[in-house]
């Protein structure tokens, strides 16, 4: 039984990471999982990916290219002020400018670097370098 399929996401990609696979498959798809995928493509941890029809839920097929050394998701979801970003960077990243926190904004999902430019806050979803 899932009671956070964002969480149970992120673990399985960080498992398989791990035991050297070069793609793994993740369910139950969600839009939010989407666009998460798409940040963690667009800093270079994963490759492509596609969504699986399946008639239960869907799922996507990651493509693994060995960038990934820690990732996972951040509970609570904590609420992040625009100004506070640095402090939560050091809690949960190794060293500064190195990683990214994923955050939910009003103005979508983003990561932290993109958050401070637009100059917005917003809660917490996950971390990753």
């Amino acid at each position: 039984m899932q009671f956070d399929p964002l969480s149970d996401a992120f673990v399985r990609i960080y498992n398989a990471e791990q035991a050297g696979h070069y793609e793994v498959s993740v369910s139950p798809a969600s839009k939010l999982l989407e666009r998460m995928l798409l940040i963690m493509q667009s800093s270079g941890y994963v490759g492509e990916f596609q969504r699986i029809s399946d008639g239960r839920g869907d799922a996507f097929r990651v493509e693994l290219i060995g960038a990934i050394n820690r990732c996972g998701v951040i509970k609570p979801r904590y609420s992040v002020k625009r100004t506070d970003f640095d402090k939560w960077e050091s809690r949960f990243l190794p060293a500064r400018d190195f990683g990214l926190l994923i955050v939910s904004t009003n103005q979508g999902v983003m990561n932290h670097h993109d958050a401070k430019k637009e100059r917005v806050g917003g809660r917490l979803l996950a971390y990753i370098f």
